[in-house]
Formats: structure tokens, sequence, C-alpha cells
């Protein structure tokens, strides 16, 4: 198991072998990544996934496609008329997508979904031999106090009590694992948004719910067994904790990432303030827009960190 202090060895160390939490795959001869439709059996990892220094997950598959586009465009690594094709076409639960050392990766919505494609993503990476391997998650969120159009670079995911950890239960035992995210690297993309100054972007924390309605606090849910001015006051009390975005997969995110000593950033914008309303009513182009700007922090982040490599 990687020791507490892996995140904070120096960026980049193409010695730094991703590594698992999990002595009983020393013994198996195949690894079948079913979500992925991918095996060790049939597939040669290291020739497909060997060269990959950073990762990048969403939760939309077409998210993640129009990601590597971009990337592709930025890194000069595009050729007219070229497919990326997805890699996972055998399934139709998540989507990857790859060009040159960039992995991009679709994990749906919510803890559950994200967590099993780690587990396979991370083993995946082992597998492929992979070194100084950077992971960092783009997604959308909720506002707290901000303008919509804000990104947020995670300083802590903490769960709906305010708490850095999350919590799983396994073998029916309550198990807590740090939510720690990579300072360094949180420090370099802000400084990467700094030389972009194309839109307002802030160091928070980031709370990771269970729910879209009622575990973040909606009125506009099918259920809804609070007021208004309950609501307020627990979003204030949010921001008073140092909390800027709410969002469904950080929290699991960062302890798996974590726990396997790899370095991980999460990088999100804000669709609304939801000190403000509820419901999320912006011109679909604006949204578009929105979407596009943790892309473009990360893209300019990736060729950065490569041209000084």
């Amino acid at each position: 198991m990687a020791s507490a202090g892996a995140e904070t060895k120096k960026l980049g160390n193409d010695n730094d072998f991703v590594r698992l939490s999990n002595p009983h795959l020393a013994t198996m001869k195949e690894d079948v990544l079913y979500h992925f439709s991918l095996s060790t059996g049939t597939h040669d990892f290291p020739a497909m996934f060997g060269d990959v220094k950073f990762v990048c997950v969403g939760g939309s598959p077409s998210r993640m496609k129009a990601f590597i586009e971009y990337v592709a465009v930025e890194l000069g690594l595009d050729v007219p008329g070229a497919d990326y094709p997805n890699i996972c076409v055998g399934t139709d639960r998540y989507a990857m997508f790859k060009v040159g050392p960039v992995l991009s990766v679709s994990h749906g919505m919510g803890i559950p979904s994200i967590a099993i494609m780690l587990h396979e993503l991370i083993k995946l990476l082992y597998h492929a031999r992979c070194s100084g391997v950077t992971i960092i998650r783009i997604g959308t969120s909720g506002g707290i106090g901000l303008e919509p159009g804000s990104v947020v670079i995670t300083r802590q995911a903490v769960d709906p009590c305010f708490k850095p950890e999350f919590e799983q239960v396994v073998l029916g035992k309550r198990v807590v694992r740090s939510t720690h995210l990579d300072e360094l690297l949180m420090e370099e993309l802000a400084q990467c948004s700094a030389d972009l100054g194309e839109f307002p972007t802030v160091v928070g924390n980031t709370m990771c719910t269970l729910d879209f309605y009622e575990g973040q606090g909606r009125l506009d849910g099918a259920l809804c067994s609070y007021a208004e001015k309950d609501k307020q006051e627990y979003l204030n009390a949010a921001h008073a904790a140092g909390i800027r975005n709410i969002e469904m997969e950080s929290s699991v995110f960062a302890a798996m990432c974590n726990a396997c000593g790899l370095r991980a950033a999460v990088v999100c914008v804000t669709l609304l303030n939801r000190l403000e309303g509820d419901q999320i009513s912006s011109p679909h182009e604006v949204l578009v827009e929105y979407q596009q700007r943790p892309q473009r922090l990360v893209g300019h982040f990736i060729k950065k960190r490569l041209s000084a490599a």
C-alpha cells in the first residue's frame, strides 16, 4: 500500500509507478476489467496505455470525447479528419479516449458510478506499468456564493457534515478514508488559471453528496422535508466552512487516488449560485461554454507540463 505521504512526491517523477492496495490481485492469472470491456488476457495494456501521464475523468461520455479532441489540437497531435474511437466500445457503461499521453474517461453520475470506474482505471494504469501519472476530475457543480461560470479548484473534498473524509461500509464495518488532495498540484492548476486569465477561479473546499436533490438541500425535488430557512442556514454554514461548490463524486475520487498514491485534483465549474436558487436556468449555449472552462484550464496545464519536461 502506498504511504500516506505519497502525494508529496515531486510531480512528474517517472519512477513513481502506479501502485495498488490489494494483495489478492497478485494471485490472479487474468484481470478482467468488466465495465471497460478490457482484460489483461486479451489486451496488451503496456502497449496500449504505457505512455499515459495524464488522466482526465468526467461524467459525460460526449464531454470526455470533446475534451480529448480539444487536447489533441492543443498538443499539436491532431490530424485533419482524425477520429478518436471509444476504447471501451464493447460496453455502454463508460467511454474512454486517448491521444498521446492523455487518457480521457467518463465516470457517470454519483459516488457508486465513479468508484467502479476508478477501481478498474487504477488497475489499468497498474497493469500498463504507468509512472508519474496525474489524474484530474473535470466537471460541473453548484456554487455557494460564487458567480455562475466560476471555476473551483478543490482544496479538500468534504462530506455533507463538512468532514474531509469518505465513509464506506466494507464487510459490515465502517471504513473511513482521507480525502486529501495534492497541494502542489492544486497550486499549479491555480497558477495555470492565472496564466489564462479567462474566467474567475477560486480554491476552496468541495462538498460531495449522495444525491442531487435533498442531499444538496434543494427545494425542488419530489421529496423535501425542510423549509427554505433550513436550507439557507445549511448552505451558509457550508460557505462559512470554506465550501465553495457541491457535486457528487469528489470524496471517493480523492479517497481512492490518495490510497493508491496517485496525484489528483478536482476542477469543476459552477452552473449556478445555490444561495440564490436551485434550478439551472442559464441558456444552453452559456452552459456549454461554462463546461468548457475546466477543459481549457486542464488543457493548458497539460501543455505547460509537457513543455517543461
